[in-house]
């Protein structure tokens, strides 16, 4: 009886201690030095917990080791090496050759209308006649090695840019209007002189009103005049009198130190010729021929004299009376050169 009773009361000890494990707490009235025995299988049964190991790196100046900023002073250096090739070839070039260089990238435009197979294509066309599949037609580096050998680029018709061409059209024009301002003073000059060469000498003072000085498109017109008590030449023929070959004299000394050509011509009166072949048309030519034989022989060039005129009656100096004498007169143009 004593042996059960200790067994029982050992195995009921047993319960005691599970329900302890279980629930975490020790059974109301039972001891806590009663339970390491039933607590030691539970923490040797718990797996042991991962150590983690957390490094904290300081990225303040992490930044200016980047590469943005690279690219950002790549660009400013190129800009700077373009900006440094333009102020030398500035301080390198005259103007001409700038002009050169300028006309070199100037971009040249096309229109649809000059895009046609006829302009396109061989010498006039916007290969200049190569291939573009031709070796000779890539850049040639070798080629061009100084500014004077950069070639002008070419239009679409195949010329070359027009710039030249309107240069050398101004400069045409420069020049005219330079002789023109050169004919007109030597013009002046010239009338100045052959009237004050009349004043001074008594014969030639006693023509000065046969003597008329007129502005036209071909240049100055000097004309000597007939008039009521004065006949340059001999009533129907070609001999001039003493004092009228003075005066054509005079005036061929003046007209031999210009350059300008000369042009001759001869007027008659309506007057007609009785009982012969001759007629006023070869009578106004003859007598513009021996005035250009006077002048050539006192200086003029041959070569200077460009017309030989005889007009007859047709334009008279009166034409409201076709017998006057005023129409007979010879006419010498001193031409504008241009």
């Amino acid at each position: 009886m004593a042996e059960a009773a200790a067994e029982a009361g050992q195995e009921e000890a047993v319960k005691e201690a599970a329900a302890v494990a279980a629930d975490g707490a020790p059974a109301t009235g039972t001891p806590a030095t009663e339970t390491p025995a039933a607590e030691a299988p539970a923490e040797e049964a718990a797996p042991l917990a991962p150590i983690i190991v957390k490094k904290i790196i300081d990225e303040g100046h992490a930044g200016a080791h980047g590469g943005a900023w690279k690219i950002a002073l790549a660009d400013m250096m190129t800009a700077m090496m373009a900006f440094f090739l333009l102020m030398w070839l500035l301080g390198a070039t005259n103007s001409d050759q700038r002009k050169a260089i300028a006309d070199y990238f100037k971009p040249t435009s096309l229109t649809k209308s000059a895009i046609t197979v006829n302009n396109t294509s061989g010498s006039t066309g916007l290969m200049g006649g190569q291939s573009i599949i031709d070796e000779t037609a890539l850049p040639q580096a070798a080629a061009q090695t100084g500014l004077m050998q950069i070639l002008q680029p070419r239009d679409n018709t195949g010329s070359k840019d027009s710039d030249k061409d309107k240069a050398d059209a101004l400069t045409q024009e420069e020049k005219a209007r330079i002789a023109a301002e050169s004919d007109k003073a030597n013009f002046e000059k010239l009338e100045k002189e052959l009237k004050d060469k009349m004043s001074q000498d008594s014969d030639l003072a006693k023509l000065k009103d046969n003597v008329i000085f007129a502005r036209e498109k071909d240049g100055l017109r000097i004309e000597i005049i007939d008039k009521a008590d004065f006949s340059m030449f001999a009533l129907g023929t070609t001999k001039l009198n003493g004092k009228s070959q003075g005066l054509i004299e005079e005036i061929a000394r003046s007209l031999a130190a210009m350059p300008n050509n000369i042009k001759v011509r001869g007027h008659t009166d309506a007057l007609a010729f009785a009982g012969t072949n001759r007629n006023n048309w070869s009578l106004s030519a003859e007598r513009a021929d021996v005035t250009r034989q006077i002048i050539t022989k006192k200086g003029v060039d041959e070569k200077r004299i460009s017309r030989i005129e005889g007009v007859a009656d047709k334009e008279p100096f009166v034409a409201s009376d076709p017998l006057d004498p005023r129409n007979r007169r010879i006419s010498i143009t001193v031409q504008y050169r241009e």
